[in-house]
């Protein structure tokens, strides 16, 4: 009994996991008293950028090689945190930055008529005038927008099934969408690229769920890997990149077919002519039936609706495998 008592006593107690009661050697830098000149050389080697870790240092991930480390991290972080937040499906609103709301666009609109009536001959005054009351003439979209986003918003949907508005993370038509959606008090998500100049985020999403892409093609990534629908409000060249790219994804069948609504008939129907390119030959009569017009927010969100009842899929099933 004695010699298993003793046995016992030898085994050693569990080490601490923060500390050791010996530092190693290397855990302590050269002294001075060994060498006068050891501090300020371990201090030239350590400050060093090839010394930084990998992971921390931002010049070395900035390199050309390291682009493939870079759309991994571009793509993933955006894609946990939205998991987190229990996010599974998006209504994608698209529209342009250059339009404002009303009040706003009257205001420059009444601005320049001054301007105008002050100086009559000037040719350019009178351009920028007639361009500001084509923009105050689309600012009723934004009400229109701001009234979806307050629609989708009131079917948020509980943590792990959620549904959300998603938007590009600017002003104009995201603006008014984001801000509908916050005001039904529901989380809403903008997607910000980051550009040469900073672009800033419009203040209606929700903190936490507006994330900053290095590359448009990960952006657009996340732009349809939940989405449910996409709504397209009047705007220039970025909305029609991110229309047609839809288009064309379910054209291909690369994605699933969802809801595709422009809104504002009258406007599109000047900025492309489908018609024109089914009669041409160059789009079959079947992608000419990729999407349709509306007017109103009600609409939109009741064509949603009716989209997803007529093909016997429901808007907000748990979450289903996503495409490549």
């Amino acid at each position: 009994m004695a010699k298993t008592e003793d046995i016992r006593a030898r085994k050693p107690l569990p080490v601490r996991e923060d500390m050791r009661e010996i530092e190693l050697p290397e855990c302590l830098p050269k002294s001075e008293q060994e060498d006068v000149q050891a501090p300020e050389l371990i201090r030239r080697i350590m400050a060093s950028p090839n010394y930084r870790l990998a992971d921390e240092d931002v010049d070395f991930l900035n390199e050309d090689e390291m682009r493939g480390a870079r759309l991994m991290l571009d793509y993933q972080k955006a894609e946990m945190l939205l998991q987190e937040q229990g996010i599974a499906h998006s209504i994608v609103v698209f529209g342009g930055t250059r339009i404002p709301e009303p009040y706003v666009a009257r205001a420059r609109v009444d601005e320049l008529r001054r301007e105008c009536a002050a100086c009559p001959g000037d040719a350019e005054l009178k351009q920028k005038l007639a361009i500001a009351e084509r923009v105050a003439a689309k600012s009723r979209y934004y009400d229109v927008a701001r009234d979806f986003g307050r629609l989708v918003g009131a079917e948020e949907g509980p943590h792990g099934n959620r549904l959300v508005v998603v938007t590009g993370g600017g002003p104009g038509m995201m603006e008014a969408a984001n801000r509908g959606a916050s005001e039904a008090g529901s989380r809403t998500v903008g997607l910000n690229i980051n550009l040469p100049r900073e672009q800033f985020p419009n203040p209606y999403i929700t903190p936490g769920l507006c994330f900053r892409f290095r590359y448009f093609a990960l952006r657009k990534l996340h732009f349809l890997l939940r989405a449910r629908a996409l709504v397209v409000f009047p705007g220039g060249y970025g909305t029609l990149d991110e229309l047609f790219e839809t288009l064309t994804l379910i054209q291909t069948r690369k994605i699933r077919p969802v809801p595709v609504i422009l809104v504002g008939r009258d406007y599109w129907s000047r900025v492309f002519d489908v018609d024109f390119l089914m009669e041409e030959g160059v789009i079959d009569p079947e992608d000419r039936d990729l999407f349709w017009f509306a007017e109103e927010a009600q609409e939109i969100w009741d064509d949603i609706l009716r989209w997803y009842a007529r093909t016997g899929r429901d808007l907000v099933a748990p979450p289903e495998r996503r495409p490549e």
